[in-house]
Order: structure tokens, then sequence, then C-alpha cells
């Protein structure tokens, strides 16, 4: 296959399905902690909101402004982050890295959606806008924590 083949396959129609309907886009009045990500490489940005209660997510807020990758990350982790832990965060965020720069499995549930980015594994200047969401919402939960 060539490289404008294999960016088609990239933005798939459920990626940008996910990147136009992300969850949680408001962002939250009185958050206990935000945290805002840039990826250097292409300038995308994911800005989180948190608040946690009995060391679970109980609300959560982003403003997201990234490419489709980076918007259906979001919309992933909009989808499922109601609810958990910091380690389940940080499961997922280390699954996500090793899924696309070590051919590890997609991460588990409830983050398996992102198997929608297995293509973007051969595309490693989008791998840091893919990981905003993460990084930023188990960064706001360590900063929650400590």
């Amino acid at each position: 296959m060539n490289a404008e083949n294999d960016l088609i396959k990239l933005y798939s129609g459920k990626i940008l399905s996910l990147a136009g309907d992300i969850p949680l886009t408001d962002r939250l009045g009185s958050p206990q902690v935000t945290v805002k990500k840039r990826s250097p490489l292409c300038g995308s940005t994911v800005t989180v909101d948190l608040v946690m209660e009995e060391g679970r997510v109980a609300q959560f807020g982003q403003d997201v402004k990234a490419c489709a990758l980076g918007q259906a990350s979001a919309s992933i982790v909009g989808a499922h982050v109601i609810g958990r832990t910091a380690d389940e965060i940080t499961k997922a965020r280390d699954e996500l890295k090793a899924m696309l720069t070590a051919d590890g499995p997609v991460p588990s549930a409830p983050f398996e959606d992102y198997e929608v980015l297995l293509p973007a594994r051969g595309f490693r200047n989008r791998h840091a806008s893919i990981m905003l969401a993460l990084e930023a919402t188990a960064e706001a939960m360590e900063q929650v924590a400590a």
C-alpha cells in the first residue's frame, strides 16, 4: 500500500465520527485541577478540568484543539472517564503508548475503542496528539492526589 492509501485509511470514517462527537467538552466551573497539554510537533492542545470524589473521576471537562486523531482520542476518553480511578487512566495511557510505539495490544476495557487508531502506528508524528487526552487526565489525577 502506498503512503497516500495509508493516510486515507488512517482518517477512517470511524475516526472522523469520533472526532466530530467529543463528549464532556464543557469546561467545569470549579475544578479541583486544570491541566493543559500541548504537542510541540503539531501544536495540538487538550485542556482537562477534573473533580475527583472517593478516588474516582466525578466531573470532567475538556477543551480540545487538535487534529482529527487527537479529537478521536479525546472522544474515547470523554466517553469512558467518569468513574475511573487514577490506576485505570494510567494503565490506559501506558497501554495506548505501547500500542502506538511497541506494537502492543489495544488498551483494555473500557478503552478498547482505541483499536480504531491502530493505523496510526505508522505515523509517529501523530502519536503525541493521540496521547494528549490521556496524558492530561493522568497528570490531573496525580495533581489531585498530591
